[in-house]
């Protein structure tokens, strides 16, 4: 069984009258990248400032390396590394001397640590040179270097890509990825990029309005949510006999989606075909994270 880095338990928050967060449950594990989505409203900002401490639960609890955050908050947040939203460094100064400053908030941190991080992060030909003359992958990688300085077990990374260019988004994929597969850290990535996290990703959660909807490994999300993709003629007359059959997932323009059920497709087809549909065509595919995201959130928009 994998080593269990943070185990979040029957979490809720309640502002006012109003329940934002609703009982929601997951563990992330020691070298797994774990995907946090969640539509606009759907609490997952919230879940995060709860994580790293920023704001207190209602009810339920986080356990980080054993430890409870509620009551052992300074142990649990030694084990703790995070990027809320973007890093925020002194600009006038190099990098080295921006990683000094925070080290010099932490025990036990010396010159060593700091030069592992940066080697780590890939900042060793820049790492003297000014912040203000970095670009913002480079800003980003020094972020996470200020919050690899503790040697954390657990780190959280709020929408680690943005702003980031196609060439930089591909960067930032592999060395998160090094990090839980190298390192054995365990990395929460919260992004709006879902084609980013299904390829960064080992699992995901999604959140929808304060409730965790699933939390499965990307490759069984996609694996059990196989679709067929029909075009018929006509389209309503194919549509009414199909919702009698099985599911309709949705419908986009000329074209009707199912599920696929192996033993059932010839029988499907015989059924349009007796009823006079013309079947054009029939597609086989593996839906995106986005197709299952947009049906399980019930079309609302990501982060």
């Amino acid at each position: 069984m994998s080593e269990i880095t943070m185990s979040v338990k029957g979490l809720k928050k309640v502002i006012g009258k109003k329940e934002i967060i609703k009982g929601i449950d997951f563990e992330l594990k020691k070298g797994e990248v774990f995907g946090f989505l969640g539509p606009n409203g759907a609490g997952k900002t919230t879940t995060i400032r709860m994580l790293v401490g920023l704001i207190r639960p209602t009810s339920g609890s986080i356990h980080i390396c054993g430890y409870n955050v509620a009551n052992q908050f300074t142990k649990a947040m030694e084990f703790l590394g995070c990027i809320v939203e973007n890093p925020e460094m002194y600009p006038y100064l190099t990098g080295w001397e921006n990683l000094k400053h925070f080290a010099g908030m932490l025990p036990n941190i010396g010159d060593e640590r700091i030069a592992e991080v940066t080697k780590m992060v890939g900042l060793q030909e820049r790492i003297h040179d000014r912040v203000k003359t970095y670009s913002l992958g480079m800003r980003q990688r020094l972020g996470i270097a200020q919050a690899l300085l503790g040697n954390p077990k657990v780190l959280i990374l709020d929408e680690p890509t943005n702003g980031l260019d196609p060439s930089g988004i591909r960067d930032m994929r592999q060395f998160i990825r090094f990090l839980a597969e190298e390192e054995g850290l365990s990395v929460l990535v919260s992004s709006h990029l879902l084609s980013e996290i299904q390829l960064m990703c080992d699992r995901v959660a999604i959140i929808s309005k304060g409730t965790m909807v699933k939390t499965d490994t990307v490759e069984h999300l996609l694996t059990q949510q196989e679709r067929l993709t029909w075009r018929l003629e006509p389209i309503e007359k194919g549509i009414e006999i199909l919702a009698g059959l099985t599911e309709i997932v949705r419908e986009e323009g000329e074209y009707v989606i199912t599920p696929y059920i192996e033993e059932s497709v010839g029988m499907w087809n015989r059924k349009l075909v007796e009823a006079n549909v013309t079947v054009l065509e029939m597609n086989r595919k593996l839906p995106s994270l986005e197709d299952l995201f947009l049906e399980m959130t019930g079309g609302d928009h990501i982060d």
